[in-house]
Formats: structure tokens, sequence, C-alpha cells
């Protein structure tokens, strides 16, 4: 296909998107942000919120469970380099204690700040309330945020052809749905997003352990995304952007797709050892043991990195140790590649002192990242401490799940 060719195609997909696209403010500051820069020239990197909500309202594929308007039921903090050579992405647990600052709702109302409040009501006020949260907790400015929902989730799982994922003990799960034997299986459609959203069916059963699961999935499927050139082209860029954003809700400055592709192509170049997934550290809240909040000395070193833009890598033991004996020894069930893995290396574990258990376990021992500072010798540098658990995209992790 030619050049001129391929952009008529990208033009094309781009007016289609637009017709489509719903926005909202997510605040007058973090809104002028980024109507006044380009995402590659914020000064200190740019930070982009994602939001997956647990509404039912219109969703066609999920009819288990209720819920009275709606949740963050997943909350990733997205930072992005300014020079563009690291990529972390920061999970925040839904039933983390926070206090919510004042806020700016999706239909202009203004909702008082609340102690001690469980992180996924958030949502319930707006977007924009969602950001103004992680705004607080970590002193970052957000001027990007999006929220998908159930059927988005759905829809790109099924435009990349599914993720490889690898599960190191059966996944059974009579909440979700999902049922998995130990292999590798191709994830997409609804069984990506009961994927997504299981947690009985994982570790411990806690919100934490599902974190980690989440992060083995979002780690293979940026190597899919990556390894298929998808975001050195624009016409797979507006194809992946077509499957999500009739199932989103974009903040203002996110609804000129432009902008969304214009961050894919930011990271076509990106090294995966660099994207990192990180659980935002937690305690067991001492009032709710069911509960988590803040593990603050931690957390500040997290924020304080992200703030200045500095580069890191985590701490030798952030991911844990699993036997061997956990890895997958199976063949995969039908609708999955021929047959299972095997584990040898490492689980995801949790911080010191928190509520739930990892729930990843490595599928080669060498495959915790490099401790060492980042290739430019004048940029700043960092190991986080052990207790912030995670893993780069680069590692090829298995779930481990409940049998």
């Amino acid at each position: 296909m030619s050049l001129v060719s391929v952009g008529g195609v990208a033009a094309f997909a781009g007016i289609s998107l637009k017709t489509q696209i719903k926005s909202v403010s997510i605040g007058a500051k973090d809104d002028r942000i980024a109507e006044s820069t380009s995402i590659g020239a914020i000064e200190g990197g740019a930070n982009i919120l994602l939001v997956g909500s647990d509404t039912r309202v219109g969703q066609t594929d999920v009819a288990a469970g209720v819920a009275d308007g709606s949740r963050n039921d997943v909350t990733i903090l997205i930072h992005l380099s300014a020079d563009h050579t690291q990529m972390t992405a920061v999970s925040f647990p839904r039933d983390l204690m926070v206090d919510l600052p004042s806020c700016t709702g999706t239909n202009g109302a203004t909702f008082p700040a609340a102690d001690y409040q469980q992180f996924n009501t958030s949502l319930g006020e707006g977007l924009g309330c969602t950001v103004a949260t992680v705004e607080s907790m970590t002193g970052l400015t957000i001027p990007y945020a999006a929220e998908i929902t159930f059927d988005g989730v759905i829809e790109m799982s099924n435009a990349i052809g599914g993720v490889d994922v690898c599960v190191a003990r059966p996944i059974d799960d009579s909440d979700s749905g999902l049922v998995l034997s130990a292999g590798t299986h191709t994830l997409q459609g609804l069984q990506a997003l009961e994927f997504l959203r299981t947690r009985h069916g994982v570790g411990d059963g806690s919100d934490l352990a599902r974190i980690s699961s989440q992060q083995v999935f979002l780690s293979a499927m940026m190597r899919k995304i990556v390894s298929s050139g998808t975001l050195g082209n624009p016409v797979k860029l507006y194809g992946l952007a077509s499957a999500a954003v009739k199932n989103m809700t974009l903040s203002k400055s996110l609804g000129d797709t432009d902008t969304m592709v214009e961050l894919g192509l930011a990271l076509k170049g990106i090294d995966l050892s660099k994207v990192l997934f990180v659980q935002y550290p937690t305690a067991t809240d001492p009032e709710n043991s069911n509960r988590v909040v803040a593990d603050e000395s931690s957390a500040t070193i997290l924020n304080a990195d992200l703030k200045s833009d500095t580069k890191f890598t985590l701490g030798a033991n952030s991911t844990g140790r699993a036997s061997a004996a956990e890895g997958s020894s199976g063949t995969a069930s039908s609708g999955t590649t021929s047959s299972g893995t095997t584990s040898s290396g490492t689980a995801g574990g949790t911080a010191s002192g928190s509520a739930g258990s990892g729930t990843a376990a490595t599928s080669s021992p060498t495959a915790t990242p490099s401790s060492s500072a980042t290739s430019s010798p004048a940029a700043t540098s960092s190991t986080l401490p052990s207790t912030i658990t995670g893993q780069a995209a680069s590692e090829a992790t298995c779930s481990v799940g409940n049998g």
C-alpha cells in the first residue's frame, strides 16, 4: 500500500472516529494544559489515567452481577517519560481507602471532599473526580484520561486478535464464570474480560492478586502490539482506537483522535524492558482487614520519581519467588495455543504488610529486569524499593490460579 493510500485511509478513519467520540471535561486546569501543549512537548512527561468502569448500562456482553451507578473497577496511571524511553503503568487497588478531594463532576456539579472513602467510589461522581483523586494522592498533574466499559475491553481484545496468556495453575471462578486449565491460552472477547476481572480465581482472591494477574495480561498485550508493528502504523492504530471509542468516554484532551495516535506513535520505538507495570504500594487497613491503605513511605518514593520524571527499575525482589511446581504443565484447552508452558521463575508478591498475594510467575528465571541505570549517562535513575511490586512488559509471566 502506498504512503498516499495509507494516509488517506488513516484520515478517513480519523474523521469516522470523531463522530463517535464522547468527551467530557476533567477539570479546567487539566483541560487547558492539554489544549495548549502536545503530548510530546509536555515538560516532565505525559500522564494519562485509564479507568475501567463496572457499569452495566448499555453493555451487551456482560450479564453477571449487578452494579448501581458506576465504579472504577480498574484504575491505571500511565506515565510516559519526556524523552519517550520509559513508560510506567501504575495500578491502584479498588479497595484502597483514600481521602477524596473536592472535585467537579461530569455534569459540572461540585462535590465536597470526603475522608476515608473506598477509592473505587470516585468514578460515581465523574471521570474528573477520579482524576482529581489520583492527582491528590500522587502530586502529579494528569491532563489526559479515558474511561472504558466492559464492551470496550471485549472489542479491543478482538481487534488485536486476542492475547496469549500463561496460566500456571488452573483458574475456576464461579463469580466471573472463568474456567481455564494450566497452560497458555489465547484470550479474547468475553473470556479476556473475565480474566481481567477475576479475583476469586487467582492467588488468594484479593484485589491485589487480581492486579498482578492483570499485569500478566497487559504485558502480553504490549508484546503482541509491538511485535505486530501496530504502534508504528497509523492505520492499525486507528483500527485499535475504533474498537474502543464506541465504548469509551474521553477527556476533552483525548477527544481529538490525532492525539490518541500521537500517543501511540510516541511509544513505537520503546524498549519493552522499559515498559513497567507496578502496583501502587499498600498495607493492610488497620480498621478493616479486607481493605488496604497506602504504604506512605514507598508511595512517596514512587510519586517523587514519577513527578521528577526520574527513570527507575524494579527492585531485585519486587516479584517474590514461586517454585517450579507452580508452573503450568498441562495442555491448554480449546481456543488456546498448542501447549502449556512451564514456570520456573518469579511470582508476583505484594507490598510488605499488604492484604493480598500476587499471582504472576515468570516463565524464565532470567527475566527479572536489570537494576542498572538508563542508557543515557546524564539521566537520573533509581531503583524502587522491593515493596513496590510489578514487572516489565518484556517478562513472560504466568498468572497463578486457585486450582
